[in-house]
């Protein structure tokens, strides 16, 4: 019998196990559906990015809620919430180029382009840096800094589909950094603000239920 304090991080990894799968799924049906359409096959290459990548940090958070003794946890669940803050940033990089593909008459002045992509490489530059103690535990100064220039990535394409007018996506953006930024700046604090996570996930869902819907 499962000890009352364990079901919920048994359900958070129900519930991971779900998104992961839905996740690899869905991106390769749209890789192997796309029909040479670009904005597809981008769009499943970037669905196969988030999950492989959230797949880093979920999966030994899994392994430690089913069986409550993995060993070394804190460095593998360390090392994959590095590698998912990296290949998060590169979800919106090629989400960028699906704007592009699905909207080829709205034209980003230069000034936008670089700045999302100078901002992405400050991201993923600042998370190799040793102050991040990602396998000892983290240091929240430095999970503040390295979101700065994250929300500013994502600032910027919200404005680009409220552009474009697909209101749909900017909302699904919106809901998964309203529920990112407060578990950033006090889940160390407070864990259970670290329940955020899930509606999070769940807007990036709803980001991959969006793709399917082109097929």
């Amino acid at each position: 019998m499962v000890h009352k304090s364990r079901m919920p991080q048994i359900g958070e990894a129900i519930f991971s196990i779900i998104y992961l799968v839905f996740g690899f799924i869905s991106g390769v049906i749209m890789l192997a559906l796309c029909s040479g359409r670009q904005e597809i096959f981008l769009y499943g290459l970037m669905t196969l990015i988030l999950a492989g990548g959230d797949s880093f940090h979920l999966v030994p958070r899994i392994i430690n809620a089913l069986k409550s003794n993995f060993a070394r946890y804190d460095f593998w669940a360390g090392i994959g919430l590095m590698v998912s803050s990296i290949t998060m940033t590169i979800f919106y990089l090629v989400l960028y180029k699906v704007w592009q593909a699905f909207y080829p008459n709205k034209t980003v002045s230069v000034v936008v382009m670089a700045s999302l992509f100078v901002f992405a490489g400050i991201r993923i530059a600042l998370c190799f840096f040793p102050q991040n103690k990602w396998t000892s535990g983290g240091n929240p100064k430095w999970g503040i800094i390295r979101n700065v220039p994250f929300v500013v990535v994502g600032i910027i394409m919200v404005a680009l589909f409220a552009w474009a007018g697909n209101y749909a996506m900017v909302a699904a953006i919106i809901i998964s950094f309203a529920c990112y930024i407060p578990v950033v700046l006090w889940a160390k604090k407070n864990p259970k603000i670290g329940m955020l996570m899930m509606p999070k996930t769940m807007a990036y869902m709803w980001i991959i239920i969006m793709g399917l819907q082109l097929i």
